[in-house]
């Protein structure tokens, strides 16, 4: 059947407008509710574990993975699914090993225990060097997902990235984590459903699903690659876990907005569910694509190739507005994190210790414009055809410090037995070997570098599988390593004086007492909050299915139109059974 290549109608631009009003309105219904600096960067830990858990999985990619990924299943296979498969064992690591404990350190930022457990000047370091970070990363996935809009739309990349960056700071501005999480599940949905039509729109042009199975070559349906072997997926576990354990303050913030440990695990166990099966069900059509688009020159594009050529009226701008949703969610997390560590670290801890609750509201949502703002202006930069040697020099000049930065924060949690002064000295050690691969890979002689290591590879067999690891993993491998060699040494040399101990242990009484049962604990383990996402998330669902069921009956037939009618049902029972879920929470009529 031949397929043609077609542009946004006003169905399509009808839902993108709808999807935009949609969160904007979310966000100022819940403005209200935030009355206290813990409401805005935690929920006030009253964020139920289904909402923590959807937002987690939804945070944790960017619209980035949908050129990615499915880039790979269609050159190499299913192996584009299983580097994302890498999330279960990591999810399991840092939930089930560190999740609860973040819960207990009873924090309002991700680095405000750093002081606690060390010192300050680390807990310094790691805000100075953790910001930043955050900031470029930021303006990378804007810039990535203006160009992706830009070309699916036909509007300039400038406005483009205007457009998304300035919705997603004013969503985040007014509702804080509250905003963002509700937000992130009702994205869920709008993304679920563009893949569940999608999916089977894929799989019926590409001749059905024993085609697909039988016309591919047999290394296709293989969880590895020769370009992606064991050797790179297994770093890559340890990545991603040391990452979501440590350093990836929005997935972290996850783990602490929650009631108690027992909902931590429950989150856990959402995003290992949801890895499991969303990566087949959002990039098996990239493995279809081969089919329907068998001359590709650049597969990066395959998605957007496939959602313009398959989808119908009013559905190309479904899976649009979910494509935005990957990266709305991620950002949205990423300011208000940061704003929390601005917020948190450096205005109260240094400028005003004393601040009323409602300054700290004020400067954290003045922080979420400035980090906001910021990201926004460098990517409008990158979009002008500037400065991007310097943007990966700089991305990765700070991935360097990944493990000087993990492994302090993770053993902090775990043992009594390290110093802040081996953990200073670990950071700085580890840093300069980062910079010093950073270094070598960029300015050093490659050839010959590269020809040195394949002589050693050919002489001992066992390090064959180096030569598989990209750069930025031996770096992660390295700079851990010496990192822990550093703390280990340094503890050993210099232990902790008195005074410290008796911090640390201080520290470790709060690790060891559940939410509730620490003497003089703030925080209550069982509370009710004052706003109902069942609610929230109810009737969005129900809009989305009333609106999909309109412009599927009017611009589409056939198995389209059959597609559109089946997800705006799914969409519809949802709803109906969160409105459900409010009545029998709140034991009150819904009005």
């Amino acid at each position: 059947m031949e397929l043609t290549h077609r542009t946004l109608t006003t169905p399509d631009w009808l839902m993108i407008v709808f999807y935009f009003g949609l969160m904007l309105g979310v966000s100022v219904y819940v403005y209200r509710f935030v009355q206290e600096v813990k409401d805005y960067f935690k929920g006030g830990n009253l964020i139920p574990w289904w909402l923590s858990g959807v937002s987690f999985w939804m945070t944790s990619f960017s619209v980035a993975a949908f050129v990615f990924y499915p880039s790979l299943c269609y050159r190499y296979g299913w192996v584009g699914i299983t580097l994302l498969w890498v999330a279960v064992p990591a999810t399991i690591f840092s939930a089930y090993i560190f999740g609860w404990r973040w819960r207990r350190l009873r924090v309002s930022s991700p680095v405000e225990f750093v002081e606690e457990r060390y010192n300050h000047t680390l807990r310094q370091i790691f805000v100075w060097q953790g910001v930043p970070v955050r900031i470029v990363d930021d303006s990378m996935k804007l810039f990535a997902t203006g160009k992706f809009v830009s070309v699916v739309t036909q509007l300039p990349i400038e406005h483009s990235i205007l457009l998304v960056g300035g919705i997603i700071l004013i969503c985040t501005f007014l509702g804080g984590l509250w905003a963002v999480t509700i937000t992130d599940f009702i994205q869920f949905l709008v993304l679920g459903a563009g893949l569940f039509v999608i999916l089977p729109l894929s799989i019926h042009y590409a001749g059905g699903i024993f085609k697909i199975i039988n016309s591919l070559p047999e290394e296709s349906f293989r969880i590895t690659h020769e370009e992606y072997p064991w050797s790179y997926v297994l770093p890559l576990i340890v990545l991603y876990a040391f990452s979501w354990s440590s350093i990836n303050w929005s997935l972290i913030q996850r783990y602490y907005c929650v009631r108690n440990e027992r909902e931590v695990k429950r989150v856990g166990l959402t995003v290992i569910l949801l890895y499991i099966i969303g990566p087949p069900i959002m990039f098996f059509p990239a493995l279809a694509g081969k089919l329907i688009v068998p001359e590709l020159e650049d597969a990066g594009n395959i998605y957007p190739i496939l959602c313009a050529k398959l989808l119908p009226a009013g559905m190309l701008g479904l899976l649009i507005s979910a494509m935005f949703s990957a990266t709305m969610s991620t950002l949205s997390s990423d300011y208000n994190v940061c704003a929390s560590v601005i917020t948190q670290d450096v205005y109260r801890r240094i400028i005003r210790k004393h601040a009323s609750n409602k300054e700290l509201i004020l400067v954290g949502r003045l922080s979420t414009l400035l980090v906001g703002i910021i990201a926004l202006i460098i990517a409008i930069y990158l979009s002008k055809g500037k400065a991007e040697n310097l943007f990966r020099v700089m991305v990765t000049l700070f991935g360097v410090a990944t493990g000087p930065v993990a492994v302090p924060m993770m053993l902090g949690m775990l043992s009594k037995r390290y110093t802040a002064k081996s953990a200073i000295t670990g950071f700085c050690v580890g840093t300069l070997i980062g910079l010093l691969l950073l270094y070598l890979q960029m300015f050093a002689p490659t050839r010959d570098f590269v020809i040195g290591i394949k002589w050693i590879a050919e002489k001992k067999e066992f390090l064959i599988w180096s030569l598989r690891l990209k750069m930025e993993i031996l770096m992660f491998i390295c700079t851990t390593a010496i990192t822990y060699l550093v703390m280990e040494v340094g503890s050993i040399l210099s232990p902790a004086t008195f005074e410290e101990k008796e911090r640390i242990k201080k520290f470790f009484v709060k690790i060891e007492k559940p939410v509730g049962e620490l003497e003089g604990d703030k925080e209550i383990a069982y509370a009710k909050s004052k706003i109902s996402p069942y609610k929230i998330v109810g009737f969005c669902g129900i809009v989305i299915a009333l609106l999909l069921a309109i412009i599927s009956s009017i611009y589409t037939n056939g198995f389209e139109r059959l597609t559109g009618i089946i997800v705006s049902i799914f969409s519809l029972v949802g709803g109906l059974m969160f409105l459900t879920f409010e009545v029998l929470t709140s034991g009150k009529k819904i009005k």
